[in-house]
């Protein structure tokens, strides 16, 4: 079971696709509150807590989903910023995405994504991974200590 503080960010572009992750979330995240920005520039902004996020409060995500084909910034923008940041880089990111392209598989590995999830277009089989991503990432996983984030 998530921490009360744990959270999750959904950076998801497209408001569909947003909504079917967010009810799936909703399902086996075990409450844990999801955010959700829709483009690179505002993920960058919610993790740094600049523009209209300076004020945020309250802990890091404890993973972030991040589509990869987004307007304005990137996947692969967001991946290199903030595993370019000595004060991010231990923050666990999933690729999630709708792209199987192998070059895309293999630069989001090479810009350092912790996991690559190609979305199922079956909705039971996109459940199904939503349970796995969640119970990994919010149960199984330890998170790196504050002292390395």
């Amino acid at each position: 079971m998530p921490s009360l503080s744990s959270h999750i960010l959904l950076v998801e572009d497209n408001p569909d696709e947003a909504a079917l992750t967010k009810m799936a979330l909703s399902r086996y995240a075990d409450g844990a509150p999801v955010e959700h920005v829709s483009n690179g520039q505002q993920a960058l902004d919610y993790l740094f807590r600049r523009g209209t996020f300076s004020d945020r409060t309250g802990s890091d995500p404890a993973v972030v989903l991040l589509d990869l084909k987004m307007p304005i910034l990137d996947g692969f923008g967001v991946l290199a910023e903030v595993k370019g940041s000595a004060a991010l880089r231990h923050m666990p990111i999933v690729v999630l995405t709708s792209s199987t392209e192998p070059s895309d598989l293999m630069r989001a590995y090479a810009a350092g994504t912790n996991a690559y999830m190609a979305k199922p277009t079956d909705f039971g089989e996109f459940l199904g991974a939503m349970k796995h991503l969640c119970a990994f990432w919010l149960q199984v996983n330890t998170p790196a200590p504050a002292a390395l984030q």
